[in-house]
């Protein structure tokens, strides 16, 4: 079905839409080989409280942004590539249903569908353009992804020290480790986490004690490596390798049902 819609008039017209619905706010989504596999309304569970967000699913990414006038006009437009996706099916509870976790590198968060046969269409198609891109590209699956957030409102106090409570001066922070409500003294430690930014983020000291364990265990790892590596090629030094030398060559709104086309 992708391929047959690749050079299609229908698939680069909804493209086109798709780009004049973000205006100038959107990057550019026309490039070769890229298909509109299908569009909808998703309720996503924001840091605040769930709102609706426009997703459309490319045969290589996956793009939401805010609704400002349905089907015409949206803005803050986020672009994440299907490479680094994994979707977890979540269980219906109270009013939360028909719902699955988008995980990615950078940014892990859940959206909801309307209905359950919605949500399967949704998850199937998702699936369906990563198994495909990630054989056609070669490419291994992303391993570690972001922790998904909890919601403020269901934190009226630290998850860490479970004592301070929250108000207007004593804000809530997410741990952007293991994505958890916090204090300030208890994310008051900052901790790099490259898949998520080259700056050192706030993390809760819980996961800065467990992360620093971690690096530590790594650098002594690698230390061992290394002086394992120089012990063999010292007793190796009065071999005869000059041939090797030589030939050495270095390396280098009320949602309306989703449109799947």
């Amino acid at each position: 079905m992708v391929d047959r819609l690749v050079n299609s008039e229908a698939n680069a017209r909804r493209i086109t839409m798709v780009e004049s619905c973000f205006g100038s706010s959107g990057q550019p989504l026309a490039v070769p080989g890229r298909v509109l596999v299908g569009e909808g309304v998703l309720t996503k569970i924001c840091r605040k409280k769930p709102k609706p967000r426009q997703f459309f699913l490319f045969n290589d990414i996956l793009v939401y942004g805010n609704i400002l006038i349905n089907k015409k006009k949206y803005n803050k437009q986020h672009v994440i590539p299907l490479e680094e996706v994994k979707l977890e099916s979540l269980q219906d509870e109270g009013q939360l249903r028909n719902g699955w976790l988008i995980r990615t590198a950078s940014k892990s968060f859940a959206v909801y569908a309307a209905t359950s046969t919605e949500k399967q269409e949704w998850m199937a198609h998702i699936n369906k353009c990563i198994e495909d891109l990630l054989r056609k590209s070669g490419k291994k699956a992303v391993e570690v992804h972001a922790a998904v957030w909890v919601p403020d409102s269901e934190a009226n106090v630290c998850m860490h020290c479970k004592k301070t409570q929250f108000t207007v001066l004593n804000r809530r922070h997410h741990c952007r480790s293991c994505g958890t409500v916090v204090c300030g003294p208890c994310s008051s430690k900052r901790f790099l986490l490259p898949n998520q930014s080259t700056k050192q983020l706030r993390v809760c000291l819980n996961c800065f004690d467990k992360l620093s364990r971690d690096k530590a265990q790594q650098n002594s790892t690698n230390l061992n490596y290394l002086r394992n590596s120089l012990k063999d090629r010292s007793e190796s030094s009065g071999d005869d390798d000059s041939d090797d030398d030589d030939n050495f060559v270095p390396s280098t709104t009320t949602p309306e049902q989703p449109k799947f086309y």
